[in-house]
């Protein structure tokens, strides 16, 4: 039977997958952020969410609430949800993937394997660090690094344009009051980076308060799981049992 496509993934999902990761863009990026990643490893497929406000959606408002926002990436991915499945977000959609873990549990739908949250701290932490201090220039460069990283020139037009993506999704953070983390339905594993300035693996202890928390350090910087590095992609596929 083929999978139905959906504005919410950049693809139409396998139906001989074995398990599927759902990797959520952070704060002022689209899918293209995963074109490293495999589209398939180990019989478990990774697929890209396309949030609203960028790329093919960019004419679509952002929630305003990353509940809001979590109660419409369910309903996109019910369908999809019929082999076991894991929820990746970094940094920013770190918060997005924990409210949709969150809600698919009140939903009653299946829920995920484990839950993947890189350089971010814990929800109920609530503090206010790195972009979210930020000018709008400096903003700007922020946006020009994780381009670079992913091995393109940055064009100033989309710069600027997605400056104006970013401010909305960092507004997001500062509304942001987070769901009891004991309605949390899965475990979840917290990674950080040994070169990361940004959120430090130290300042992700809080996730802890989540309930059953792992903890791992990889190699490299903020950005390095652009690179999909081999260690880092076969947890993922691992889907948490390894």
């Amino acid at each position: 039977m083929r999978l139905s496509s959906t504005k919410w993934l950049q693809r139409a999902p396998s139906p001989t997958a074995a398990g599927r990761v759902f990797c959520i863009p952070h704060a002022g990026c689209g899918v293209s952020i995963f074109r490293n990643f495999p589209e398939r490893a180990d019989a478990v497929e990774f697929l890209a969410v396309d949030l609203p406000g960028r790329l093919t959606r960019f004419g679509e408002p952002m929630p305003a609430t990353f509940q809001d926002l979590a109660v419409a990436i369910v309903e996109g991915l019910e369908p999809y949800l019929d082999v076991p499945f894991a929820l990746f977000g970094h940094c920013w959609s770190a918060l997005a993937a924990y409210e949709v873990a969150i809600r698919l549990g009140q939903a009653g739908l299946p829920a995920p394997a484990r839950l993947f949250v890189s350089s971010q701290f814990a929800p109920t932490d609530n503090l206010i660090a790195g972009m979210m201090v930020m000018n709008e220039s400096e903003l700007a460069e922020e946006l020009k690094k994780v381009v670079r990283d992913m091995g393109q020139q940055p064009h100033p037009e989309l710069v600027a344009i997605y400056v104006d993506v970013l401010r909305t999704d960092l507004d997001m953070i500062r509304r942001y009051v987070a769901s009891d983390p004991a309605a949390l339905p899965c475990p979840v594993t917290a990674i950080g980076w040994n070169e990361d300035t940004d959120i430090t693996p130290e300042q992700m202890r809080g996730w802890s308060a989540c309930g059953d928390a792992s903890f791992v350090v990889f190699r490299g910087q903020h950005h390095r799981f652009i690179d999909a590095p081999p260690e880092f992609v076969g947890m993922l596929t691992g889907l948490g049992t390894r």
